[in-house]
């Protein structure tokens, strides 16, 4: 059985633990404890049992109580009692600090004792609460009131001083966050897993001592971060992978994901601290590139179309950081040349559209649009929001908030769908601290590192909570999943369609033969900037812009109503993007 586990989830998660070793006939633990904060408040709560009997009360309800529930937990069983076996030395510990409760739990026990100075004073006689005390003095003194204002090489410094004391593998929360570190000495050690959904119907850990079943009372859609001190068997069918940490590894988990991390002073590999996700750091200025583009669409049917309308978004847009040099639009009926009625105009979008209407029968339509396009160098948030702070909820003024109301209303969908997708996007919030730039670009990587791009997984009627539950789909569907979360959060977005170049050789070369959907957000300040949650990457020189509007609707390339005849349709649709010399 593991000595010490800990977990930490998107959103709040009411696992079932099963305490199997105290099961008749079985060799008890000297004790166990769980702390965990309910309701995501910065108070702390602990289940503790120094010598438990079979069957006790307190083991029966970690297992069936529905309010067992939070974002953080922290689970210990002791299997070596040092000093008397009571509740002041059952772990999880906790402490009052800089307004929250800490939880701390500790695997291995101290070759000689410490000497604690500071206001904490342990009040059992373990090692863990001395190296509890001692750590939270040490965190006091320099001045750090959460784990999030730590610098984590300084703090990874002070452990190891500690660590020159005895075994010290530990997992200590403020409530927020949670700090794991492993033995330098590779003492006992810790394992991680990360967990990402669907994790099915039934998932979970365990062994013959422990079964903490993830999935008891529902499905959870939310990914997750376990420790242990020893790999547990998983429960389900969804595969889990555990890593051993490397000796004096120190991590930050927060809402599910590790989201810092520093290693030993001695490693070459990872000389300091540094954050998980690099691309929230911002891209470098792109150099100017110019494409030329030929997409082409083609309609046939079993019966002649005698009369229909169509309406074509295919111009590029024409403005300061895209500029177009050739724009055609050719149509063909049935292999001749469209002679009819059309009108080109910009619609309520500022969109450049072409309405055109076929009085005569065909059984074959072909649209070819032809564009050559510049895009200019640009840094796409430029360096404002990178020293001016914008915290989320943004504040927008009565008449922004007007000009921006369609951009502002989530897709419609039941109430408790929309509900679960608006605690989704808190994860991100929380995670990123309340900033706004540190938020989006959270949401646009971890769609693009945890969801599969599966072509023909989903239809035009796939909705936003759809994507997030089965976590897979295609450009259209990522991106209608960004704009659902982004509003839910009073960030204005719109849908954006055109074409990404991927290169000659890209893995999603799919992506390039067609025409390719992302996120515009308004930022304050900014205005409309373009995040790929497909391919993970804030939009520059490689994407070119063709129609925006509040969905697919508003944007789609080409769209249309047979009045008469048509039966049966075939579509066919081709895009390449080709760079050209400067």
């Amino acid at each position: 059985m593991p000595n010490l586990f800990a977990m930490s989830f998107e959103g709040t998660l009411a696992p079932s633990f099963d305490l199997r070793c105290l099961s008749p006939g079985r060799r008890h633990p000297d004790g166990w404890g769980i702390g965990y904060y309910s309701g995501g408040e910065p108070s702390a709560s602990i289940f503790k049992e120094p010598a438990p009997a079979s069957g006790s009360i307190r083991s029966e309800l970690v297992k069936a109580w529905d309010h067992l529930a939070s974002s953080l937990f922290v689970i210990h069983i002791r299997t070596a009692t040092w000093g008397q076996n009571s509740d002041a030395n059952t772990q999880p510990f906790s402490r009052s600090y800089g307004g929250r409760d800490w939880l701390i739990g500790h695997s291995g026990s101290l070759r000689e004792r410490l000497v604690v100075e500071g206001r904490f004073e342990p009040v059992g006689s373990t090692d863990t609460e001395l190296v509890f005390c001692d750590l939270l003095s040490r965190i006091e003194d320099a001045g750090w009131r959460s784990i999030g204002e730590c610098d984590l090489a300084k703090l990874r410094v002070e452990l190891e001083d500690l660590n020159e004391h005895g075994t010290l593998s530990m997992v200590i929360s403020d409530g927020t966050d949670l700090l794991v570190y492993s033995d330098a000495h590779d003492d006992g050690g810790l394992y991680l897993a990360q967990l990402l959904p669907p994790l099915g119907d039934k998932f979970g850990f365990g062994d013959e001592d422990l079964l903490i079943d993830l999935t008891r009372r529902g499905e959870v859609s939310r990914k997750g971060v376990a420790i242990s001190s020893s790999p547990l068997e998983r429960t389900g069918d969804k595969p889990v992978e555990w890593t051993r940490l490397s000796p004096g590894h120190l991590i930050v988990v927060r809402q599910g994901a590790v989201i810092a991390e520093s290693a030993k002073a001695d490693s070459d590999a990872h000389p300091g601290p540094r954050t998980l996700r690099p691309i929230q750091q911002g891209p470098r200025r792109a150099e100017p590139r110019s494409y030329e583009i030929v997409h082409r669409t083609m309609y046939r049917y079993e019966q002649p179309v005698e009369r229909s309308s169509h309406l074509l978004k295919l111009a590029p847009v024409h403005d300061r950081l895209q500029r177009v040099q050739k724009q055609s639009l050719e149509l063909q009926l049935d292999g001749a040349p469209f002679e009819g009625k059309q009108i080109d105009f910009d619609d309520v979008f500022g969109n450049r559209a072409r309405r055109v209407i076929i009085e005569k029968p065909f059984s074959e339509l072909i649209v070819e649009a032809r564009s050559t396009v510049d895009l200019l160098d640009t840094d796409p948030l430029e360096f404002k929001p990178l020293h001016a702070r914008r915290a989320i909820p943004l504040v927008w003024m009565p008449w922004q908030r007007e000009m921006m109301a369609p951009y502002l209303l989530p897709e419609e969908l039941p109430e408790t769908q929309l509900q679960e997708l608006a605690e989704y996007a808190m994860t991100f919030v929380e995670r990123s601290d309340y900033d706004l730039i540190g938020t989006v670009l959270d949401i646009n990587y971890s769609i693009y590192r945890e969801y599969k791009y599966i072509q023909n997984s989903t239809t035009v009627a796939t909705t936003a909570f759809d994507v997030y539950a089965n976590r897979r789909g295609v450009c259209q569907d990522f991106t209608n999943l960004f704009i659902c979360l982004a509003r839910l959060l009073g960030v204005p977005a719109r849908y954006t369609c055109g074409y990404v170049y991927t290169g000659p050789k890209a893995e999603n070369t799919a992506q390039s033969e067609a025409s390719h959907a992302w996120v515009e957000l308004y930022l304050p300040e900014l205005g409309w900037k373009g995040f790929d949650p497909t391919n993970g990457v804030l939009t520059q020189t490689e994407h070119v812009r063709v129609a925006h509007g509040r969905s697919y609707v508003d944007a789609t390339p080409t769209s249309g109503t047979i009045y008469v005849g048509g039966g049966r349709e075939t579509l066919d649709v081709s895009v390449r993007v080709v760079p050209l010399p400067r």
